[in-house]
């Protein structure tokens, strides 16, 4: 018998704020956490814009030792957990230990860490690579630092699925709790690649928004004027655990999630596939394996990342999915706000649905001047929107035509 899972924490790190209610706040209020980028010179790229965080300590976090030699996606992570198991009051001992695990989501790790390291080598040599390189490097090293520093012995993994990394962590430790592997995970998604190499690279692909003059306008899911995302970076951590040991400890409950569906477009590298009907299928999943039917879904989060191709698509998926409904169905891209955080996204995206479900109170997709004529759905532009929402999904898709959705529903 499978059992019953629920969120009784938040954690998040994002270029909106430090902690739950910082963030929270300003995207309800339709703030934009994108500005120019600090972190390197960019006078030679074509986008000189990003979603940095700004104001974070890594030392109000972790031991001022290590503060110094860990890397941003694996501070963030650290900071995220930290913040989640106080909100939930999850405390973790000897009783417990080996059924508390961790799986993080993160698209690219250390990519810092490597461009530093490689300048050495061309510049020092060999020599003078840092014993701490590979170990602070590695993606997996995200859930590692949680576990040693936390002392959660359970399963611990990192997911690699691009742009849905963090849906698939969270979507797998819902299903590794619900079938017995463990009582509690903590789970979500992380990244930090505001960096030469990542902003170059996107570049090459004309992937990015070049609207420099204007940061906060440059996301814009489902407007006509879009020109591509915005980079970002944070960290988005959920703590997961079964509904009858949140209940035996009165733990606050946000929502529970009762569905995770998965799909591979099975169609190109980078663009998803036509009419969305990779997107489509996995969102067909995540309601089947929630046992219910597409015409009660109040709220979707969707992916919405201010690209051409995903946005329509997009579009069409929820289309094909909710027929006749589809219109009524309010939908937002909070990357309107964020930016977009790739490996963390899903896991920044689980803690606002959550947040949508407690608070029933809708983030809006800013920017939404002038809508594109190929997305015409209910996007709440502008302005928050006051709803009682029962039941929302949350879409993540990714490179390679890799894709996750998450169902979650205000417990009953």
């Amino acid at each position: 018998m499978e059992r019953r899972v629920v969120i009784t924490g938040l954690g998040l790190v994002t270029p909106l704020g430090i902690g739950v209610k910082e963030t929270w706040s300003a995207l309800c209020a339709g703030k934009c956490g994108i500005g120019e980028i600090t972190r390197f010179d960019t006078a030679k790229f074509e986008t000189k814009i990003a979603g940095e965080v700004k104001g974070f300590h890594a030392e109000d976090f972790l031991p001022k030792k290590d503060a110094k030699r860990t890397e941003p996606f694996i501070a963030y992570s650290i900071a995220a957990s930290r913040m989640a198991l106080e909100d939930s009051g999850l405390v973790i001992d000897s009783s417990n230990a080996d059924r508390i695990g961790s799986i993080i989501g993160c698209g690219l790790g250390g990519l810092h860490l490597l461009e530093e390291t490689t300048r050495i080598v061309d510049n020092k040599g060999p020599k003078r690579v840092s014993p701490f390189f590979i170990p602070m490097l590695i993606g997996n090293m995200a859930p590692g630092m949680i576990s040693i520093l936390f002392g959660a012995k359970g399963p611990n993994v990192a997911i690699t699925t691009a742009c849905a990394s963090g849906a698939h962590a969270v979507g797998d430790a819902f299903k590794i709790i619900s079938r017995g592997g463990a009582d509690a995970m903590i789970t979500g998604g992380v990244e930090s690649v505001i960096t030469e190499t990542c902003i170059a690279g996107f570049n090459a692909m004309k992937a990015l928004s070049t609207r420099n003059d204007e940061p906060e306008k440059a996301s814009r899911p489902f407007d006509r004027d879009r020109d591509g995302f915005v980079v970002s970076e944070g960290c988005g951590i959920v703590i997961l655990e079964t509904l009858e040991k949140a209940l035996e400890r009165g733990a606050h409950i946000y929502a529970e999630i009762t569905g995770f569906g998965m799909s591979g477009d099975g169609y190109h590298m980078t663009a998803p596939a036509p009419e969305g009907e990779g997107a489509a299928r996995c969102m067909i999943a995540a309601l089947n394996d929630a046992g219910i039917s597409y015409d009660i879904v109040d709220y979707i989060n969707a992916h919405g990342t201010s690209t051409q191709l995903n946005d329509i698509y997009e579009t069409k998926a929820v289309k094909t999915v909710f027929k006749e409904k589809a219109s009524s169905i309010p939908i937002s891209s909070t990357k309107s706000m964020t930016g977009h955080l790739l490996g963390g996204a899903g896991g920044v995206e689980t803690a606002f649905t959550a947040l949508t479900i407690q608070e029933g109170v809708i983030p809006p997709t800013i920017n939404l001047e002038n809508p594109d004529e190929e997305c015409d759905l209910d996007y709440v532009p502008t302005v928050a929107r006051k709803k009682n929402v029962r039941i929302a999904m949350s879409n993540s898709f990714g490179f390679g035509g890799t894709n996750a959705t998450l169902v979650l529903q205000k417990l009953v």
